[in-house]
């Protein structure tokens, strides 16, 4: 198992970073998926949330995985998509449908959201 904590108070710097390590321990995930997933639960981090963020990355053989730790208690649920501006609900149906699985775990301190790609299974891999 490969870990890799982000510091980082930014959605790009977030996302740089997944990308080096999907580059150097998950080659075979869509790069341009894990990043939309980072860029959404980073960017809902610092919107929806008053406290700490922390973005951890885990590779295990064939797995890869993206949590996202946040103070907030309030778990994702999908909305109406607002198309008149600002009103966001685009995010979390994006990264129900680019990640294998996602999970939403509430902890002590806030939630663990954590989006896991399988190679196994084939989905959200490039194609062959």
């Amino acid at each position: 198992m490969v870990v890799m904590i982000t510091p980082y108070a930014d959605c790009a710097s977030a996302r740089d970073s997944a990308a080096r390590f999907v580059a150097e321990h998950c080659p075979w995930a869509d790069l341009d998926a894990v990043q939309l997933v980072v860029t959404e639960l980073t960017a809902n981090a610092l919107r929806h949330t008053a406290g700490w963020w922390r973005l951890r990355l885990r590779a295990d053989p064939g797995v890869l995985a993206v949590e996202l730790d946040d103070s907030s208690t309030a778990l994702p649920e999908a909305r109406t998509p607002d198309f008149t501006g600002g009103g966001g609900g685009f995010g979390w149906p994006m990264v129900l449908s680019l990640a294998s699985r996602v999970e939403v775990q509430p902890t002590p301190a806030g939630k663990t959201v954590r989006a896991i790609w399988s190679h196994d299974h084939g989905i959200g891999t490039e194609a062959a």
